[in-house]
């Protein structure tokens, strides 16, 4: 089995176990964005899931029940997510985890925001040879980017647009500027008149 292998079978495995729970997740980062058409060279797996910090509980029990190793870093008042769950199978010969995969909570309790996340997993499509995962469509991964707002997330906006040339620019407008993500249109000029 190849390294990459492992790890998107790790991460259909913990989005099983969310499903168990009644927790729906989306696949994000990398790999969502390899689905559609922007291939870049990472190994990390994240999963994308809007719950309160409870179902974040159930879900690391659940996962170190069926004998994975998990950690859970909590949400403070400042951050923009609620949480991030860790989980991996195998450590390194220091013991940092090996091929971890990450379940990404776009709710905090304590910093209640309008975002895409909602949205995005409500719209979120199966895979048809792993059905567990689920990803989000084109028009909802570009929202959760440029939420995001970093400089590699704005760089991966400009990135998908350009592998996507017959996206529907009117309803990725639409749809950012329901969350006040109003460079969209700034980015889709830059990405549709520099082509590479």
């Amino acid at each position: 089995m190849t390294d990459e292998t492992s790890v998107v079978d790790l991460g259909e495995r913990v989005a099983q176990l969310a499903r168990d729970l009644n927790i729906d997740t989306i696949v994000i980062g990398a790999y969502a964005m390899a689905i559609h058409n922007y291939v870049r060279g990472s190994l990390d797996f994240d999963l994308g899931t809007r719950v309160d910090l409870d179902e974040l509980f159930q879900l690391r029990r659940s996962v170190e029940e069926c004998g994975l190793s998990a950690k859970l870093n909590l949400p403070d008042d400042q951050d923009d997510l609620g949480g991030k769950l860790i989980i991996w199978e195998r450590v390194d010969e220091d013991g940092d985890p090996l091929e971890p995969v990450e379940v990404v909570n776009f709710s905090n309790p304590m910093r209640p925001r309008h975002n895409p996340a909602a949205q995005a997993i409500k719209n979120a499509i199966s895979l048809a040879e792993r059905p567990a995962l689920r990803y989000p469509r084109l028009v909802d991964l570009i929202a959760l980017k440029l939420d995001a707002g970093r400089p590699k997330d704005i760089a991966d906006v400009v990135e998908l647009l350009r592998q996507n040339p017959d996206a529907d620019d009117e309803e990725i407008r639409a749809t950012c500027r329901q969350y006040g993500l109003d460079k969209i249109d700034e980015l889709i000029e830059y990405a549709r008149s520099n082509k590479r």
